[in-house]
């Protein structure tokens, strides 16, 4: 792990584990291999309307993020690593328009 590695690593505590996680890996690690070694659940929201391109539940004991059905594979790759760094407080760019990331 270089020193840029260790600068950008964040952590997130929930209840049992501690996820870590650079933003180079967020980026780089292909999705699937990413949510696995994250223990993180990809789940089919029930939610259709195109405007909506995801959520990132924070449970005590994981993430799980609820994306469109039916939703293009780049969108849906880029949407899911930005809930990522979010939730795990991973520095990236923001999203370009229209995208946002809001909490409730």
């Amino acid at each position: 792990m270089t020193e840029h590695d260790r600068a950008q690593t964040s952590k997130l505590t929930t209840g049992y584990a501690q996820k870590a996680l650079s933003s180079q890996r967020l980026l780089d690690a292909p999705l699937p291999e990413l949510l696995a070694e994250l223990d993180v659940m990809l789940d089919e929201s029930s939610i259709t309307d195109p405007s909506f391109t995801g959520a990132a539940v924070v449970t005590r004991d994981r993430v799980i993020l609820s994306m469109r059905p039916g939703q293009q594979d780049s969108e849906r790759d880029a949407v899911a690593r930005a809930l990522l760094g979010h939730v795990l407080d991973v520095p990236l760019s923001p999203l370009p328009e229209p995208y946002r990331i809001s909490e409730v």
